[in-house]
């Protein structure tokens, strides 16, 4: 692995006082009559009323704590159709697989779903990856899944639905919350947030240290001497702090900084990431609302390739220096009770550059250098209207994009840094028009009906289009000829509440992704990543919810029938179902809480049968795994933590690259402490 920094869980604290200190109280002048109480939250505006026009689960704090191996991702897969471009979680897989993407629109690993966290889109600027590793679930308040295309603020992007983050709050996390668990390969995670009250504000200091030697990956009958354990040692640290500046004016200030690294299949099979990212944010609650945004984002990654007949290194991506900013700005004038009008702009700009050298397999000579990347950049004006009728809502929304794609270029030299070739790729730019619209009507008896129709765009990123990639021995060469892809796509269906305790969803979809990324194979172990003609995507999603008394109930489950629409010279893969993509996944949780800090819960999770390939040579089997969580008070603030992943050890098949196998998780038993000081 690379060098390993240590987390510093004493970050600048005191570049957040100046903020915070506005927050003092101070004293009550009786001449102007009695004081106005000012109520910081922590989070932005208040949902739309036309929310609910859309496929939505909400997931809370409770049921993100339940993960059994206390992963985001594990926590998200609750909603049936949140997948990654693998089946691996971000302790064993290579980062730049971390692509997440809902309604099997998937078959490269970008992602195509937008996450945010407090309102900042959190994908990697160059990859297009999310960082799973950096983004705890005890931080968070909740997740709400949107699935389908959005045209509201970082619409571009959304084209198969977002995810939104929330933190939680110092009430929500308590003074200190501290936990530190090992399983039974000796592997451990600790984590902890300090988050006191400050005044009216609050500050959340919080951190995270994950290490293990990891699991065998590689089957026992593929082992060789230069097979490893997915040994893997990731940190974040983070600062969050949010103060009133007026009596409805909150400021939010948030920094991450994160290191992961991880070891893949073979001995020097190293890859790492890390990342920088500060944002501020403004949010007013008055008669005239606003959410104005700002962020900046610095990250790396690196990755070295190792012959898989060799066993010497092919490629070394020593460095991906990449740096991402942008910004939004949301306006909710008062137009009316039975209106909520929102109007905006919003802007991203990444921009970055992989360095590599190429060696000679045989020799571990260095055979070429090469650096490669570019700019893009998206500005956006929105507008979207909700209007309440009685029982009846609806909405309307448009952005405009101005789209750039900018400062391509491939430079290569040879063993002694003199140049080679150096390509430069043409400037494109452009402007894209996306519409949504949708009803909700409340029917009565807690029936409530809604519709909605869509379209969207997003950009290739900087990988697509100029980095080429190994998973030896199968090399995926970029594209600096892309084009942006083009979502159209609609959707209806119910939210059914006959009592307050049980909730039925039922939601049934087309979508289609025009000129949609893929990673097509051109010649023997050979892919390069082109626009397809389309993805189409239709199927059936279904959701209850049941708490009755002590017990609870949350399950999901995703019906999809997806099909790649392609011509030319990719006629071949016209019919054939997406890479990566399954035709049904599921997942129940059923939970228990005897008295007060106890849980027991039960999860049960399905993968249906996908193709590691566009060609649909190669399987991975149907997966069905079982896990644990139980929380049991012990004396004071301090519980006894149990976790288990894949209690049956159920083979995971997460890559099958021509019967060369990856697996997934097995049986894995956690216990540990957790305190919680009110």
């Amino acid at each position: 692995m690379r060098p390993f920094a240590r987390p510093a869980l004493a970050l600048p604290l005191a570049a957040l006082l100046p903020t915070i200190a506005p927050a003092q109280e101070a004293p009550a002048d009786a001449s102007q009559g009695p004081a106005q109480a000012i109520v910081v939250t922590g989070r932005g505006l208040i949902d739309a009323p036309a929310t609910a026009a859309y496929d939505v689960q909400q997931i809370d704090r409770e049921k993100l704590l339940l993960a059994a191996s206390g992963r985001i991702e594990d926590a998200l897969s609750s909603a049936a159709g949140f997948q990654q471009f693998r089946r691996s979680d971000s302790r064993s897989s290579n980062p730049s697989s971390q692509g997440v993407t809902l309604r099997a629109l998937g078959g490269n690993a970008t992602s195509r779903t937008l996450v945010l966290l407090d309102g900042v889109p959190m994908a990697d600027p160059f990859f297009g990856y999310i960082p799973l590793s950096a983004i705890a679930p005890e931080r968070l308040a909740s997740a709400r899944v949107t699935r389908g295309g959005g045209a509201g603020a970082f619409g571009a992007g959304a084209v198969a639905g977002t995810i939104e983050l929330s933190s939680a709050n110092a009430d929500q996390l308590g003074l200190v919350s501290a936990s530190a668990l090992a399983n039974d390969r000796g592997e451990t995670e600790t984590s902890g947030t300090f988050a006191p009250k400050l005044g009216q504000g609050f500050a959340v200091v919080s951190g995270r240290w994950d290490r293990g030697q990891g699991f065998w990956t590689t089957p026992v009958a593929q082992r060789v001497p230069a097979s490893v354990r997915a040994r893997y040692e990731s940190w974040s640290a983070g600062i969050r702090g949010v103060a009133p500046v007026g009596p409805d004016t909150e400021l939010q200030v948030r920094l991450l900084a994160f290191e992961d690294n991880r070891t893949l299949r073979f001995a020097g099979a190293d890859t790492g990431s890390s990342g920088q990212d500060a944002s501020l944010r403004l949010i007013g609650r008055g008669r005239w609302q606003f959410d104005v945004l700002t962020y900046v984002q610095a990250r790396d990654f690196n990755n070295i390739a190792i012959s898989s007949t060799s066993y010497r290194k092919t490629l070394d991506q020593r460095r991906t220096p990449t740096t991402g900013w942008g910004g939004k700005a949301e306006l909710r004038p008062p137009v009316g009770g039975a209106h909520v009008l929102r109007l905006g702009t919003d802007w991203r700009v990444a921009s970055g550059e992989g360095i590599e050298d190429a060696y000679n397999a045989t020799t571990g000579a260095v055979t070429a250098r090469r650096r490669a990347g570019g700019r893009n950049s998206d500005v956006g004006l929105f507008a979207e209207d909700d209007w309440t009728l009685g029982p009846v809502i609806l909405t309307a929304g448009a952005r405009a994009d101005r789209w750039t794609i900018a400062d391509g270029h491939l430079v290569t030299s040879n063993a002694a840094g003199v140049f080679t070739g150096t390509a430069t790729y043409a400037n494109r730019a452009g402007w894209t028009g996306s519409f949504r619209g949708g009803a909700v009507i409340h029917a009565g008896h807690g029936l409530a009906l809604r519709a909605a129709a869509y379209t969207g765009l997003r950009q290739p990123t900087l990988n697509e289009l100029y980095r080429t990639f190994t998973v030896f021995p199968i090399v995926t060469q970029a594209n600096p000829g892309l084009r942006n892809e083009r979502l159209v796509g609609y959707q209806a269906g119910f939210d059914f509440t006959p009592i307050p305790a049980v909730t039925f969803t039922f939601t049934a979809f087309q979508d289609r992704v025009e000129h949609a990324i893929a990673n097509v194979t051109v010649a023997t172990n050979t892919r390069q990543r082109q626009n397809v003609d389309a993805i189409r995507a239709r199927g059936l999603e279904l959701g209850t919810s049941v708490k009755l008394g002590q017990f609870a109930f949350d399950g999901s489950l995703a019906l999809t029938d997806a099909k790649v629409e392609a011509s030319g010279a990719a006629f071949a893969l016209n019919g054939l179902r997406p890479a990566q993509t399954p035709k049904i996944a599921a997942s129940g949780t059923l939970s228990w809480q005897p008295a007060p800090r106890w849980t027991l819960a039960m999860t049960l999770r399905h993968v249906g049968a996908q193709y590691e390939d566009d060609l649909q040579t190669d399987t991975l089997k149907a997966a069905t795994t079982l896990d644990a969580f139980a929380r049991v008070p012990l004396a004071g603030p301090f519980s006894l933590i149990l976790r288990g992943e894949n209690l049956t050890d159920a083979e995971i098949v997460t890559r099958n690259a021509a019967g060369s196998i990856d697996l997934g998780t097995p049986r894995t038993v956690w216990a540990g402490l957790r305190v919680d000081i009110r």
